[in-house]
Parts: C-alpha cells; structure tokens; sequence
C-alpha cells in the first residue's frame, strides 16, 4: 500500500522560510513524477511544482525563485523549501506521485494528506 506523509507545515511571519518533507512508502521510484500542490479554501488546487525521476523540475512562475522541490531516493522522501513566504502561499500543502504502470504512468494517483502552511503579515 502507497502513503504519502506529509510534515513541516506550520505558521511563519511573512520572509520567512519552511521546509516541507513528504515520506513515502510503498512505492516504486521509477521515471514517473512527483508534484506538490496547495489547496486554499474557495479556490482550486494549485500546482506548485513537478519534480521527475532525472531531476528535471518545474515551477509555478510565482514561487520560482523562492521554492526548491528536490527528492532523496535514499530517504524515499520528496521535499519543498520554502523562502521568502507571503500570506499569500497560505493553504494546505499535499504532495502527489504518479503511478507508474508498464505502458505510462497515471499522472497523481497517489496523495498524501496535506500539512496546513500559514504565513501571517
């Protein structure tokens, strides 16, 4: 069975700085990807960042910069760095992995239960 753990979150005065980590157990590392994404409420999820197996990473353009999405194999653990937070990445953080498959991988079947991030002014 997949599970996804979440930790790190907490409350942070804006310019502040967080590190999130995502343990993951029972999966397979292989070419498929990994994700973090928020959730704020009144709002859709948001992507925040894709990591692959060859450590190629993409960003949302407003955390660039700002945010690290990085991954230790040997930790089996995915992690996000946070620098320089405003109010406004206030929101419940989740990571997501895909599934992978013999043929492809099912894009974010996997997700871990979030850690509450909240940045006050």
């Amino acid at each position: 069975q997949v599970q996804l753990v979440e930790s790190g979150g907490g409350s942070v005065q804006a310019g502040g700085s967080l590190k999130l980590s995502c343990v993951v157990s029972g999966y397979l590392f292989s070419s498929c990807k990994m994700y973090w994404y928020r959730f704020t409420p009144g709002k859709e999820r948001e992507w925040i960042s894709s990591i692959s197996s060859s450590g190629t990473t993409t960003y949302l353009e407003s955390v660039k910069g700002r945010f690290t999405i990085s991954l230790d194999n040997a930790k089996k653990t995915l992690y996000l760095q946070m620098n320089n937070l405003t109010t406004e990445d206030t929101a419940v953080y989740r990571c997501a992995a895909d599934r992978p498959t013999i043929f492809r991988c099912d894009t974010k079947a996997y997700w871990g239960q979030g850690t509450q991030v909240t940045v006050s002014s």
